[in-house]
């Protein structure tokens, strides 16, 4: 099939492989418009038009494709019999999504009607969801809300981050997507609705419906008398930006492990061993920090409960402590286990916080 891809991060270009790799012909990519990055702010362009570019492909970068008509005729000329949209960026305009005669199909990464929006791999983990997937969706004028027409789930397990997710996330979709296309170019084309109909989507449920907001840099920020899963999904779903005070600048926080009792099956050994000790055998993992066996009310939040040899360090929180295995100072590499203790520099007693080092 002659398909226009539409796509920006490095979660696109896996689908954008796929797709070739499958056989289709790519007869244009459109991606954000090159940005500048770095401390010398150079202008950098996406990874979907960096390796578009490698390919050989006709790339259009436009700043707002509703507004630009110019790039809306451009890419009708091309002829492509679908679009295919993954993490692109922008809404879409009915001028747009009408051009090719078989539709235009999103690849979602998340159980929609869960995380509509710019973000919902991070707020899936944020908010502790179990489980998210991926979804093939006719496009609509509306931000995620068209019919699916096929859906795939994953497991989310608890000491996976943002970014591990993201991989796995992004090879499903580009899966799917070969999936869904000889399907869409089976039904043929014709009105959207009789389309739509002999394909057998499935409209979106009423219920269950969030929306995955776009994360700023508050929501970056670890406050230690949350309760510990709080923090750990913090430091996972905005992985590897979460970060906590350090002096004047800000620990880069990069891996941790809630120490609560119920979840010991899903921790590592040494983090089961430490929250038999440390966590609480509550349902919710809301109890005072010490909750099992140690730590005093005069232990704030922050403070360095246990210093664990050749792992890390045990945090007190607003509930039950964390072992925090991985973070990053200012200016240096990221660190773990023995070398994360010895760069901090931290004993029990000290506290992670605006006075540190």
């Amino acid at each position: 099939m002659k398909v226009l891809f539409w796509g920006t991060p490095a979660y696109a270009v896996v689908s954008l492989e796929a797709l070739r790799q499958a056989g289709h012909s790519i007869v244009g990519v459109v991606s954000q418009p090159d940005r500048r990055r770095g401390r010398g702010k150079a202008l950098v362009p996406s990874p979907v038009k960096q390796r578009a570019l490698e390919l050989g492909l006709p790339v259009f970068t436009p700043e707002r494709i509703r507004r630009d008509l110019a790039c809306q005729q451009e890419l009708a000329a091309l002829g492509a019999e679908v679009s295919v949209v993954v993490a692109f960026g922008q809404i879409l305009p009915p001028a747009v999504l009408s051009q090719p005669p078989l539709g235009c199909w999103n690849g979602h990464g998340s159980l929609l009607p869960r995380w509509r929006g710019a973000a919902p791999i991070q707020w899936a983990l944020l908010e502790g969801d179990a489980e998210t997937g991926v979804g093939i969706m006719a496009m609509e004028e509306g931000l995620d809300t068209g019919p699916v027409l096929l859906e795939r789930r994953l497991a989310i397990p608890l000491l996976q981050n943002a970014g591990q997710l993201s991989e796995r996330l992004a090879c499903l979709t580009g899966e799917l997507l070969v999936e869904a296309l000889p399907l869409i170019e089976a039904a043929g084309a014709g009105p959207e609705p009789d389309r739509l109909a002999r394909l057998g989507v499935r409209a979106q449920a009423v219920e269950g419906l969030s929306h995955a907001r776009q994360l700023t840099k508050e929501d970056t920020r670890v406050d230690w008398s949350d309760t510990a899963l709080a923090i750990h999904r913090r430091v996972m779903g905005l992985h590897p930006n979460a970060s906590c005070p350090w002096g004047s600048e800000r620990l880069k926080l990069l891996a941790t492990e809630p120490l609560v009792a119920r979840l010991a099956d899903q921790l590592t050994p040494v983090a089961a061993a430490l929250a038999a000790r440390w966590g609480s055998s509550a349902r919710d993992g809301t109890a005072a920090h010490g909750c099992s066996a140690g730590g005093s009310p005069a232990d704030g939040p922050g403070t360095v409960l246990e210093v664990v040899e050749g792992e890390g360090l045990v945090l007190a929180t607003g509930g039950c402590p964390v072992l925090l295995r991985q973070a990053q100072l200012p200016g240096r590499r990221p660190s773990e286990g023995q070398a994360l203790i010895q760069q901090l520099g931290l004993v029990a007693g000290d506290r992670i916080g605006a006075n540190t080092p």
